[in-house]
């Protein structure tokens, strides 16, 4: 038996380790919210954990834990059963699958929708049943990793555009005027950086470009627009975006399943074809009900979503008033910058000794010399929990020589 693969796979964790950016799951005691319970022992795991302010959740609207939701998937639990224990079109499809969906078209405003169990699997299933040889996708370069996989999957020529660069992807679709069919993909939210993508500008070079529009929109679905029906809503471009896909991990409930929405045809061949779907255990039936209710939640969520800008703008100003080098933008996903992997990683465990719950991002999930600190904001949030995470990044950030 060789052991040459365990070798390697060994020599190149230490190499991860020499870098500074091994990741390293701390353990959570409590559930998730804007406070929490979490390993800071740097070592064993404590039992309990200690209190602490978190940072790092994509827990929007602070629905992670709400009562409301935990009841409604408790009851499910007693009315529908723990899972499916099989895949959708074998007996894994229930009516609260149907449900779900059914309520998911409905508020983003598309004709049909299909549940996965996670976005992921959405993406990862997308390009490969629509596109073949004689096709192209024109994908921006900081798209989501699921998307990235997603497009390698299927067999369509790639063009890729600087992010957000609009004359970029005009090149790009003039370079692929002559394939059958064009698909732009974009984040709506960029999760690494906070930046909305722009919308308005991107279907209209697809409609004179002859392209469909995919957009992922899980860092939006919920929170923002009007309604929280996400990015195209927020930039008034309703309609004109076909394809839609995001998570119910996210603002929708934190917990998991994410969802293609579109037109009718293209989400029953997804049915048909899309490989994640077909192979994969259908999403547990207590998490279908509680994305139903969050939904409802989410969209008249008003006071939810102001408070959530309200915190986002608190922390931006305060953190920049500070010296901190912060990427511009109004979304809550909001990046600290400091440039080298280790120091980014030794300023969220200072962090954490002073109450405050971040992670350090660095290469690959980020490019070489970007680390950063990506806070995000809750609905959940206090003022005082801003001011107290303000103060603490103050003072880490003087011990480090980030700021003044």
């Amino acid at each position: 038996m060789s052991n040459s693969l365990v070798d390697a796979a060994a020599r190149m964790l230490e190499d991860i380790d020499r870098a500074g950016t091994r990741k390293r799951e701390r353990t959570i005691y409590s559930p998730q919210s804007s406070v929490i319970r979490a390993d800071t022992t740097f070592g064993e795991e404590a039992g309990e954990g200690t209190e602490v302010i978190n940072l790092c959740a994509n827990n929007y609207l602070g629905l992670a834990d709400d009562p409301r939701l935990i009841e409604i998937a408790r009851q499910a639990l007693d009315t529908h059963g723990l899972g499916m224990a099989s895949v959708r079109f074998i007996c894994g499809t229930q009516d609260l699958h149907r449900a779900l969906e059914r309520r998911m078209a409905a508020y983003l405003g598309t004709e049909d929708c299909i549940v996965f169990a996670s976005c992921f699997d959405a993406n990862g299933g997308l390009f490969e049943p629509l596109l073949g040889a004689e096709d192209a996708v024109i994908s921006d370069s900081l798209n989501h990793a699921s998307i990235i996989d997603g497009i390698r999957l299927c067999r369509a020529q790639r063009f890729r555009y600087a992010n957000n660069d609009m004359d970029d992807l005009e090149r790009q679709l003039l370079a692929a005027k002559g394939c059958r069919y064009r698909l732009i993909a974009t984040d709506g939210v960029f999760s690494m950086d906070g930046i909305i993508a722009n919308l308005p500008r991107i279907c209209e070079l697809a409609e004179k470009h002859d392209a469909m529009v995919m957009v992922d929109d899980c860092h939006a679905t919920g929170f923002m627009g009007g309604r929280g029906a996400g990015t195209p809503e927020l930039l008034g471009v309703e309609g004109r975006v076909q394809i839609l896909t995001g998570t119910f991990g996210k603002a929708l409930g934190g917990a998991s399943g994410g969802y293609v929405a579109g037109p009718a045809p293209i989400i029953e061949l997804l049915r048909q074809r899309a490989r994640p779907y077909l192979f994969s255990n259908a999403v547990a039936p207590a998490i279908c009900a509680a994305a139903l209710a969050a939904i409802d939640i989410a969209e008249n969520a008003h006071e939810e979503r102001r408070r959530l800008q309200d915190n986002a703008r608190r922390f931006r100003a305060g953190m920049a008033a500070a010296g901190f080098t912060l990427v511009a933008g109004e979304h809550p996903i909001i990046p600290v910058m400091i440039g080298d992997a280790a120091l980014a990683a030794r300023v969220a465990d200072d962090l954490l000794r002073q109450g405050v719950y971040v992670i350090a991002f660095s290469y690959p999930v980020v490019p070489e010399g970007k680390a950063r600190i990506r806070t995000q904001m809750s609905a959940a949030h206090t003022r005082e929990q801003i001011d107290t995470a303000i103060a603490a990044f103050t003072a880490v950030g003087r011990d480090h020589g980030l700021i003044a």
